[in-house]
């Protein structure tokens, strides 16, 4: 079977920056455009459509349609605009628009009180405007549809309020992978620490964050880390975390338990087993361990161990991942865990 090539796009910062050209070509040479070329600062060509030039009272205001290609990116189909003005002075000036947010937290690439417009997307604005003799630039960037997007992203967490963040490295939008999204997952920690906590609380998903808050943990301590759990340990050892709490499902941390860090179900999945070698060891019988290994879920496998009286297991279970997770690190980082179920309860716990 042939293996389908995903469509590349261009990033919400290669947008306002087809934005820019646009707003400029018109200044200089009275034109409206319906595409532009651009450089991205990976040296890529990039043919980007423009969707409206519109000369207002004191500018330009240009409408860029994203297009992610085959990537799942909430902004794709969204309007990216682009409002250029010439002001006095030789400096390129940023402003966030509607839907566009503003830094609020420290521990980002941008300082507080700065539009979120990151450095990658600034450089290559500023590349376009190099390509034409004009002097001092005032840009407004505006997503729309940023208030509501912004909800769905880690924005809220990492203190960028009001809309959506301009992103890109490059200006090239490749299909996600992995380590993209990894990488995505990272600013969380510089967040955390830059506030101030030394102990922080991974959770790998929405269980995790709820109870760590019930559990009185500080919003800003709480870092999701999805199905990275070995990656998002490393990135904490590397800004010298102190202390982390694992605290989620046990169908994820009891993989932990097992040495299994990256938790997709399609990577490795050893939780029946796991979950029916520790009850073993606590004394359950042949036939009760074979009904976990034929059991559904690790939450249909619980309803097991409760009957037959082991929940004690489940401490055993919590005591290993933290040891797992440790060594994991080469014990740079003390590490605690938390395990609960669907409802929300707490199956077993080892704090250090």
């Amino acid at each position: 079977m042939t293996k389908k090539i995903l469509r590349g796009g261009f990033t919400t910062g290669a947008a306002a920056a087809a934005g820019v050209k646009a707003a400029l070509i018109y200044f200089s040479r009275g034109e409206i455009v319906n595409a532009v070329e651009i450089t991205a600062l990976d040296g890529t060509i990039l043919k980007i459509p423009i969707n409206r030039v519109e000369k207002i009272s004191d500018g330009v205001k240009v409408e860029v349609i994203k297009d992610s290609g085959d990537d799942p990116d909430i902004t794709n189909g969204a309007s990216i605009f682009t409002t250029v003005k010439k002001i006095c002075g030789n400096e390129i000036i940023f402003r966030a628009g509607l839907g566009v947010g503003k830094i609020t937290k420290s521990g980002l690439q941008l300082a507080v009180g700065e539009p979120a417009i990151n450095p990658a997307p600034r450089q290559l604005i500023k590349n376009v405007a190099a390509e034409f003799d004009v002097a001092g630039l005032e840009i407004e960037i505006s997503i729309p549809a940023g208030v509501e997007l912004a909800k769905k992203t880690l924005n809220p967490v990492l203190g960028v309020e009001g809309g959506l963040s301009i992103i890109g490295t490059t200006g090239v939008l490749r299909p996600m992978s992995e380590d993209a999204f990894k990488n995505s997952l990272v600013p969380q920690i510089d967040v955390a620490k830059a506030a101030g906590y030394e102990t922080l609380i991974f959770v790998p998903g929405k269980i995790g964050e709820t109870i760590a808050q019930k559990l009185g943990y500080p919003a800003a301590s709480i870092v999701q880390t999805s199905n990275f759990i070995g990656f998002m340990l490393e990135a904490a050892a590397e800004r010298k975390i102190k202390k982390i709490i694992l605290c989620g499902h046990i169908g994820k941390l009891i993989k932990v338990a097992a040495g299994i860090f990256h938790t997709h179900n399609r990577v490795a999945d050893a939780r029946l087993e796991t979950l029916a070698a520790y009850a073993a060891a606590e004394g359950l019988n042949f036939v009760e361990v074979q009904k976990i290994l034929d059991a559904n879920t690790t939450e249909d496998a619980t309803k097991i161990i409760s009957a037959n009286n082991l929940d004690r297991v489940y401490k055993k279970i919590a005591e290993r991942a933290s040891f797992r997770a440790r060594r994991y690190v080469f014990g740079e980082i003390e590490v605690g865990t938390i395990l609960v179920d669907y409802a929300g309860n707490i199956l077993g716990s080892w704090i250090v």
